[in-house]
C-alpha cells in the first residue's frame, strides 16, 4: 500500500484532507492515487470564491495515461488554490501530501470530516478496490 499519513482524513475518491489551525481544509490527492493515474502532465484547478458540495467535480488531472475528476470532500468555499501545479503539475507525483496539495477550502459544515475515512481504513479501502 502506498503512503497515507496518520494526520489526514481521506475520500473514497482518493482525495485527502487536512484540517489547519485556522480552520481552513487543504486538498490533494492520495499517493495511491498519483501512482495510479502515473506521470501527471497537466492539473485544473478551481476559480477562488467559487463554493463546493461535498462530492462534487472541482477540478482535474491529467497524466500520461488517463483524466480523472478531483472531488471536493466537503462543502464550503475555494479559498486558496495552489497555482504552483500549473507550471510544475508533476510535483503531484513528487509529493502529493506536502508541495502538490491542489485547494485549500472554507468549510461550512464540519460534521462531513466524519464522512471521511482514517489513514487505517483507507488503506483498506484501497486494498479492496
Amino acid at each position: 500500500m502506498s503512503n497515507a499519513p496518520e494526520d489526514l482524513k481521506y475520500a473514497s475518491t482518493h482525495e485527502w484532507i487536512r484540517i489547519e489551525d485556522d480552520g481552513s481544509v487543504t486538498v490533494g490527492i492520495s499517493d495511491h492515487a498519483q501512482d495510479a493515474l502515473g506521470d501527471i502532465v497537466f492539473v485544473e484547478l478551481p476559480r477562488l470564491g467559487t463554493p463546493v458540495t461535498a462530492k462534487q467535480e472541482v477540478a482535474v488531472v491529467e497524466s500520461v495515461k488517463a483524466a480523472s475528476d478531483i472531488y471536493s470532500p466537503i462543502t464550503g468555499e475555494i479559498l486558496e488554490i495552489n497555482d504552483t501545479l500549473m507550471d510544475a503539475p508533476e510535483m503531484v507525483n513528487e509529493s502529493p501530501y506536502e508541495n502538490a496539495w491542489f485547494f485549500k477550502i472554507k468549510a461550512s459544515n464540519t460534521l462531513e470530516f466524519e464522512d471521511l475515512m482514517d489513514s487505517d481504513a483507507y488503506c483498506d479501502h484501497c486494498a479492496n478496490e
